[in-house]
């Protein structure tokens, strides 16, 4: 079964291989991702699935006895129940440090967006308005960066290139080698939410990390501090997040995922002008995707032929 979204268009060059090997490929409709149900409706005779975000819970699992292998298009696999998996015996595969670099120029985008006021002053004058917004230079600024990780670091390369002043929190500390190269200090997170000007999250979700910002963290921030979220919705409480917006107790925010997604028409961050939005796309990179689609074959192939 294949059901990752970004497989959709190009089934044919992407399964070649597998249909090469002897597999016979199941192309599965999907917008998004397949919820608990909707798997439940088709996952019976299936031996391997690739998968982008569907909800693969321990019910979907004991519904598929036929299943060896979960290849999970991308790097993060929180949608899988793992436990269940390793009760059960299914092999989950992902492809680690998928989409470093485009994720991480995300970021920069969104930094300069802000700092530079790019959209609102395009928006303007397209509005008639000749308003020449106030700016700010990325090296002014102070960027905390929660989840020092592949992206993370990627992040602070890039931000470091800007002379930022660049504050980190993990739980586990970066190789020296790599903070000398950066200057990033790591702090405890009340001390990042505290002196960032902007906070980007690029921790994985777990339960460490689940609800993070919450209103409490949003408390602790500067009114002119904006948060920028390209890893998963569950990071942030949607509703502390709009509240703290509403109140002003930041400034900004940019935000690629949702709690729930695609986030709906009637959400008020819809309609905030402080607030950049974009359909959970931050990976967008041709070569990234080929690198994706080849590997998740890959992984399929080696534990189905690892079965036999």
């Amino acid at each position: 079964m294949v059901s990752a979204p970004y497989m959709q268009p190009v089934p044919e060059r992407c399964l070649k291989t597998l249909t090469e090997n002897g597999c016979e490929v199941v192309v599965v409709e999907v917008n998004e991702r397949l919820s608990e149900e909707e798997l439940l409706e088709v996952i019976a005779d299936f031996d391997a699935a690739i998968c982008g975000d569907d909800r693969f819970t321990e019910r979907v699992l004991r519904a598929a006895p036929r299943l060896k292998v979960i290849s999970k298009w991308g790097t993060g696999i929180d949608s899988i129940d793992q436990e269940a998996c390793r009760r059960l015996g299914v092999a989950v595969r992902n492809t680690p440090d998928a989409f470093t670099h485009p994720v991480a120029d995300s970021v920069l985008g969104y930094l300069l967006c802000f700092a530079r006021k790019l959209p609102w002053m395009d928006r303007e004058l397209r509005a008639g308005s000749w308003n020449k917004i106030p700016g700010i230079s990325l090296g002014e600024c102070t960027l905390g960066i929660i989840g020092v990780g592949n992206i993370g670091r990627a992040v602070a390369h890039r931000a470091r290139a800007f002379g930022m002043t660049i504050l980190g929190n993990d739980p586990v500390r970066p190789a020296e080698e790599f903070l000398q190269e950066t200057g990033l200090q790591m702090v405890e997170k009340e001390e990042l939410l505290r002196r960032a000007d902007f906070v980007t999250l690029n921790c994985d979700l777990n339960p460490t990390s689940r609800l993070l910002m919450d209103e409490k963290a949003f408390a602790m921030m500067k009114p002119s501090s904006v948060v920028i979220n390209l890893a998963r919705g569950a990071i942030v409480k949607e509703s502390a997040l709009i509240g703290a917006l509403q109140q002003k107790q930041i400034a900004g925010a940019a935000l690629d995922v949702y709690e729930e997604e695609p986030l709906a028409v009637e959400s008020p961050l819809m309609t905030m002008g402080n607030v950049l939005l974009a359909p959970h796309n931050s990976n967008s990179s041709p070569a990234a995707w080929q690198r994706v689609h080849d590997n998740s074959v890959r992984n399929v192939l080696e534990v189905l032929g690892g079965a036999q």
